[in-house]
């Protein structure tokens, strides 16, 4: 570590040792009155600065707008769900890189040259590094001469990001290697400011222009984003430097052209408009994974790929049929279900329904709703009687009173009335979204126990069960001992089911007597008519090789190997 980052690191711990002997107060019959000091990044940045949360609950109108009719700030109910997964992924990659820490055993930063290859002239390859299967990181070139960095290739955003010369006051910034626009022959002045949230974190900066180097490829006058701030305690602990968004440009910051376009578009990949995935799963292995800008390599799946359309472009979003637990059908996504095919999110991401029963039959820890428990020892029986009478499930919770009928009435049996203030919809309406929510959720475990033939009683002592199997936001662990007792977890995608075996779903983190076992698994939750709603992440890609093709705008999908 240079001087200069020294002085850096200095600077900051003196400031933040000052500020704490500044705070302490002593009892010397003094009134002090505390001030708070907008920083100085938030004063230059503005309303680009994220808000705190209780900001964003009443930016993004989180305040029941389906029941009240209250209309927030419209806002992707896609990008806020992939925000939150990524919140919650955060948590179990601090236990990750905790226990990587105690072994030691992740290897050198140094990237050999082999790493990146041009194979044909018309195709890139990029090795990847895999840390303990939470994190696979590959090398760029920004500038001439490159000026390296490892970054995440990430189909969930669209731009590209690296830390800049001009990061001062970040932490993370001094820990990772930053783009110094003098130095390269080819930099352009932008100069645009933009910020990039990742769920609670986020980075700051401006537009600059540059050639970018990826796997031997040199792209021309590529627009790049100089991080002058960064946001969360992620970037401190992250292997990556910065992110290379491999998403459309629709979700892309001012819409800048992602680098992805601009290589199909200047002939750096001539013959074909896919790139492709292949991540390994054993974190022990030389070859962490690959990624082939402009094809595919054949030796790293078995048998072809089964396709199926993009339905979005912004995220690689597409149509998934059934989901299967052990083979049996949970009814959940009989009538279709939106998926999306994620490389920077570690976790396969579901409906809060779906992902309960999952963790129910893997005997995953969990913590119990209370709401839920509410209804089913309230309702259940009346729910269930009315399920037998026919009754469409969509309007059981409201028949009940428990939710608003698309009319907007509520049945009569709830006598729960809504209290709107000036400051936004009450803590009654609240727990009245909250009973509707649980009601749902019930309801459709309820169908999945009715193909089975169940009696009342079973049923309701199932679906009481899953209520004390709520996945936990803070990770769901699982007993090492039972894996190879788990069932299967499957996904139906253009035509084809596609099984997740137990070893390959559960993610193990540590070594010997302090192994933990981590379900793959988290939940999200996106109502209709734009959910319910998936994210296979790289525990769903470490099984299954994927192609991402630009030019026919599908998603294949085969066996890995």
């Amino acid at each position: 570590m240079g001087r200069p980052t020294t002085c850096g690191i200095c600077i900051i711990l003196c400031i933040i040792f000052v500020s704490s002997m500044l705070a302490s107060a002593s009892d010397d019959g003094l009134v002090r009155i505390a001030l708070k000091k907008r920083p100085a990044t938030k004063r230059h940045y503005g309303e680009l600065w994220p808000k705190s949360t209780a900001e964003n609950r009443a930016t993004l109108g989180y305040a029941s707008a389906r029941l009240n009719g209250a209309a927030g700030r419209k806002v992707d109910p896609v990008r806020e769900a992939v925000n939150q997964v990524r919140v919650n992924e955060q948590r179990m990659f601090v236990e990750v890189a905790a226990a990587e820490q105690r072994r030691k055993s992740y290897r050198s930063r140094r990237w050999a040259r082999e790493d990146q290859s041009l194979r044909d002239g018309q195709q890139a390859v990029i090795e990847l590094k895999n840390y303990a299967n939470a994190q696979y990181v590959g090398q760029i070139g920004v500038g001439n001469p490159p000026q390296n960095f490892t970054v995440v290739f990430d189909t969930g955003s669209s731009n590209l990001w690296v830390p800049s010369a001009h990061c001062y006051f970040s932490l993370a910034c001094y820990f990772h290697p930053r783009y110094v626009s003098r130095r390269s022959s080819t930099y352009k002045e932008n100069g645009t400011p933009v910020a990039l949230h990742y769920g609670p974190v986020a980075i700051f900066g401006f537009y600059s222009e540059d050639e970018v180097t990826v796997g031997g490829l040199v792209v021309k006058n590529q627009e790049f984003i100089e991080a002058t701030y960064e946001h969360g305690f992620t970037f401190l602990a992250a292997k990556f430097d910065g992110i290379l968004g491999l998403g459309f440009k629709e979700i892309s910051a001012e819409g800048s052209v992602p680098v992805w376009y601009n290589m199909v578009a200047q002939g750096l990949v001539k013959n074909s408009t896919t790139f492709s995935f292949w991540l390994n799963r054993n974190a022990n292995d030389g070859e962490g994974g690959e990624i082939v800008f402009g094809g595919d390599d054949p030796k790293h799946y078995k048998g072809s790929h089964t396709y199926t359309r993009v339905t979005r472009k912004a995220f690689w979003q597409f149509e998934m049929g059934d989901f299967l637990i052990g083979g049996r059908s949970t009814g959940i996504c009989v009538d279709g279900c939106a998926a999306i095919a994620h490389s920077g999110i570690s976790l396969i991401s579901g409906p809060i329904c779906a992902i309960a029963q999952i963790h129910e039959q893997i005997g995953a820890t969990g913590v119990a709703n209370e709401e839920c428990k509410q209804v089913v020892a309230g309702y259940g029986e009346e729910m269930i009687e009315l399920l037998i009478a026919k009754t469409p499930p969509a309007q059981v919770c409201s028949r009940i009173g428990l939710c608003y009928a698309s009319d907007g009435t509520r049945g009569a049996s709830a006598g729960i009335e809504s209290v709107v203030g000036e400051t936004g919809t009450s803590s009654v309406n609240d727990m009245s979204d909250a009973l509707c929510n649980a009601c749902e959720m019930a309801v459709t475990w309820m169908q999945s126990e009715f193909l089975l033939n169940r009696t009342k009683e079973g049923t309701l002592e199932y679906v009481n069960r899953l209520c004390h199997h709520m996945p936990s936001p803070v990770g769901s662990y699982v007993d090492c001992r039972r894996i190879d007792s788990l069932p299967s977890i499957s996904f139906s995608i253009g035509g084809r089911i596609f099984e997740l075996q137990p070893e390959q779903y559960i993610l193990k983190v540590g070594e010997g007597f302090l192994t933990r076992c981590i379900s793959g698994f988290t939940a999200l939750e996106i109502p209709p008519p734009i959910g319910p709603f998936w994210i296979l992440g790289e525990v769903f890609m470490g099984a299954y090789h994927t192609i991402f093709d630009y030019g026919k705008m599908k998603v294949g999908f085969a066996d890995s190997a």
